[in-house]
């Protein structure tokens, strides 16, 4: 059997805005889009593995490798952006038949779910946001080291040590098991053409315009770790500012993997901030 069959990274596989897409679709109840960050070599799989099944427990899970990444198929032009990867999310949703679900966003994802709440408003209960772009920033260190990522094995223990906080999540087995996923067939060329310099144009194109963050209606949680060396506790700090109906949370002795470095909590918190929408929708059913 073919070892990529074999991986759990492979879900199933759907037509999504013309472009097949491996995803991961577990649970029932009402949806949940998770939307993974832009690291090397990175998949829906490798970015939720940990939290997945819980939130599996409660609500239906949808975890797409986006456009160019994973095992999703890349485009022939090579050609990536905010507008192209928001329609693919938009894609998986309508392929799926979904109306409206919640979304939760990491790094990268959450400039995406910022995104698509503007464009598709109708389409969002709830956001999470989890050390997401969205806003400018001046680009860090840590990220220009991450986009400008070329396939090493020590390259690849330097980039996992500025994503962890806690260093024991960090050894030479992870960084063997990131690396030879960063060197699969397709996996850098498309990678390399996402984030080319100056690699300051890709905090901007996945920025949204303040004026429109403003402007949305949906309850909102902030999440980021407050040792984060890839995106700035400044640019959570400023959403939460923005978007009128957010709630932030930061998490201490924790870096950009809020999701992997607090698991169980981080679950708890989300899983407590979808649970309100479903005790509203429940209530107003009820009522009708």
């Amino acid at each position: 059997m073919n070892q990529a069959v074999q991986s759990p990274e492979i879900g199933r596989e759907i037509l999504a805005a013309g472009y097949r897409t491996n995803l991961h679709d577990q649970g029932e109840g009402f949806p949940v889009l998770l939307i993974h960050g832009s690291g090397p070599g990175v998949t829906a799989w490798a970015n939720w593995r940990g939290i997945l099944p819980q939130l599996a427990q409660t609500r239906r899970v949808i975890a797409p490798d986006m456009l160019g990444f994973g095992y999703s198929e890349r485009p022939a032009d090579a050609q990536y952006s905010q507008q192209r990867w928001v329609e693919h999310a938009i894609g998986v949703l309508d392929a799926l038949g979904i109306e409206q679900a919640d979304i939760v966003g990491n790094s990268f994802g959450g400039g995406l779910a910022l995104a698509l709440a503007i464009r598709h408003p109708e389409r969002v209960r709830r956001l999470v946001l989890m050390g997401s772009v969205g806003v400018s920033f001046p680009i860090t260190a840590g990220l220009e080291t991450a986009w400008g990522y070329t396939p090493s094995l020590a390259n690849m223990r330097q980039l996992l040590d500025l994503f962890a906080w806690d260093r024991h999540l960090v050894n030479d087995e992870l960084a063997e098991l990131r690396y030879q996923a960063s060197i699969r067939p397709g996996f850098q060329e498309s990678f390399a053409a996402m984030f080319p310099p100056p690699r300051q144009n890709g905090v901007d194109d996945l920025a949204s315009s303040e004026t429109d963050i403003r402007a949305l209606p949906h309850e909102a949680l902030v999440i980021h770790g407050r040792e984060d060396r890839i995106i700035p506790l400044e640019a959570s700090l400023r959403l939460a500012e923005l978007l009128p109906n957010s709630q932030l949370h930061v998490f201490g002795h924790c870096g950009h993997w809020t999701q992997i470095e607090h698991a169980g909590r981080f679950a708890r918190l989300v899983e407590d901030f979808l649970a309100e929408a479903d005790a509203a929708a429940n209530l107003q059913e009820k009522c009708a």
